[in-house]
């Protein structure tokens, strides 16, 4: 948001820097986001235990020299792990469940993941992927048991599951370690299903990257790791070498060798008291784009504060247009503290609940100020944007590409007709993009919407090639462009070439 057959094979769409990710359980995943540990209830109602998770005072970093000792470290955990099958009778699926499958049909299916044991009552967690419109979910622990699972609850927005199974005996568990304290190079491996036939099979690798955005670029964290995953692998433990869970693996490249994703799994941990409690999660929601304010974009902008989130897009009915915030903004505060960066506001606000309100420093056009935001619930992102139709064939206008590296042309009723162009939208459509062009490294694509540069308008080609005139070699420019395939707009930096 991955099982023996490939109509459970997962594609997901076009991502900054590299196509066709697929989940490594039967159905996709969808996006992450980092939030603070909540507070969990001692129990409810109907007399419930609360979680009771294994996990470390503090993070212990491994010495240089010590050695990894993966077979001690599976011995360990490896029981913990368990196989998670699921079947469904056919139905449409959930409106909130966005599926990338290679097979519509809406009979009965079966498919299986991973998942391990957090709690010695009996809670597991998994992706929500895995058991997302499952009539029965089947829990197959390490010694052969197996058991019906009740899906306690579920987080499509970082697609995470909780199960629990009832069994006549404490079970063993997968102590939970601290992904915060990951390093790039540190060893990890993976246990899982893979296709749901050789269970309990283990990898091993090393952390390729962290905080990796594959599918929303506001809330994603992932952990990029090149120990093996496959189809089937989807709600099973990331270890590091001390036997700590660290990360849920969920996603796979389809185009390159080695490259899979976990979710780390202090966002789960964060998030485990409102599934367990209340069966959902609530974040807290604003309605705006953010971008990070670069060097760059301050000189180009003329801002004066050197850190904050800089505002790209409101979005129409929501909180910040309500409270006026506006393109351009810069956030540098939220309830007394400061903000460094986009991410940081994003897993700020997320953190709290709808229906607070939060106060908002706000730097406008040399002026500080203040707004109070009640917030919203977050939606899904699916839920929001209509993917458009394909593009149509756009020939390119004849002016020269400098100092952008692109070309551009004025967008009449019947093209904006065909690109399903808001009616009110105003600019140049972006027809040809240098591959290797400042507008390129900039991420200016075609069929996107020139609205602004340097934050003067640009309804038409004549107003680009004023805007661009005023360029010289190596100046920033900030270009406010609608993007079609989110139908948003973004504010993208682009240093003007060197070479007119």
């Amino acid at each position: 948001m991955s099982r023996p057959s490939i109509a459970f094979i997962g594609l997901t769409g076009v991502v900054s820097f590299l196509l066709g990710l697929v989940v490594a359980g039967t159905r996709p995943p969808l996006p992450v986001s980092t939030f603070p540990p909540s507070t969990a209830a001692d129990g409810d109602a109907s007399g419930t235990a609360p979680l009771v998770l294994s996990r470390p005072t503090q993070a212990t970093p491994a010495a240089p020299d010590e050695v990894v000792d993966f077979a001690s470290v599976t011995a360990r955990v490896n029981t913990a792990v368990v196989n998670v099958d699921t079947a469904s009778r056919g139905r449409e699926p959930s409106p909130q469940v966005r599926r990338y499958s290679m097979d519509d049909a809406d009979g009965p299916r079966e498919g299986s993941g991973s998942g391990f044991i957090i709690d010695a009552s009996g809670f597991i967690l998994t992706n929500h992927h895995v058991v997302a419109d499952a009539d029965r979910v089947t829990v197959t622990l390490g010694d052969g048991r197996n058991f019906r699972a009740d899906i306690i609850g579920v987080d499509p927005a970082i697609d995470v599951a909780l199960l629990k199974i009832h069994a006549p005996d404490p079970l063993p568990v997968a102590p939970l370690g601290d992904s915060a304290s990951l390093r790039v190079g540190e060893w990890v491996c993976a246990i899982g299903n893979p296709l749901g036939v050789y269970v309990h099979s283990v990898t091993v690798g090393v952390v390729s990257f962290l905080g990796r955005k594959l599918f929303d670029p506001s809330l994603d964290a992932y952990i990029q790791t090149d120990a093996a995953i496959s189809f089937g692998n989807s709600g099973g433990p990331l270890i590091n070498a001390r036997g700590q869970v660290v990360g849920i693996t969920t996603a796979i490249s389809a185009q390159a060798s080695n490259i899979g994703f976990a979710i780390p799994i202090n966002q789960v941990v964060a998030i485990l008291p409102q599934l367990r409690d209340r069966g959902v999660v609530s974040r807290g929601y604003i309605g705006i784009g953010l971008t990070n304010l670069t060097p760059a974009l301050r000189k180009a902008l003329d801002v004066v504060p050197e850190h904050g989130a800089l505002v790209q897009d409101v979005q129409p009915d929501t909180p910040a247009e309500h409270a006026g915030l506006r393109p351009y903004d810069v956030i540098t505060g939220a309830d007394g503290r400061t903000i460094h960066s986009d991410e940081e506001l994003i897993r700020y606000i997320s953190s709290r609940r709808p229906g607070m309100i939060a106060a908002l420093d706000i730097w406008r056009d040399g002026t500080m100020r203040t707004a109070d935001i009640k917030l919203r619930d977050r939606p899904l992102p699916g839920a929001m944007v209509s993917r458009p139709a394909r593009d149509p064939d756009v020939r390119p206008a004849a002016q020269d590409a400098a100092p952008l590296g692109i070309r551009v042309r004025d967008i009449d009723p019947a093209m904006a007709g065909r690109l399903r162009l808001p009616e009110t939208l105003q600019g140049v459509l972006i027809t040809d993009v240098d591959p290797a062009g400042p507008g390129r490294l900039g991420q200016l694509r075609t069929n996107q919407v020139i609205i602004e540069i340097n934050r003067h308008r640009v309804s038409t080609v004549a107003d680009y090639l004023a805007a661009v005139s005023t360029l010289r070699p190596g100046d920033a420019a900030a270009v406010l462009v609608y993007d079609r395939s989110t139908a948003s707009r973004v504010i993208c930096t682009v240093v003007a070439d060197p070479e007119p």
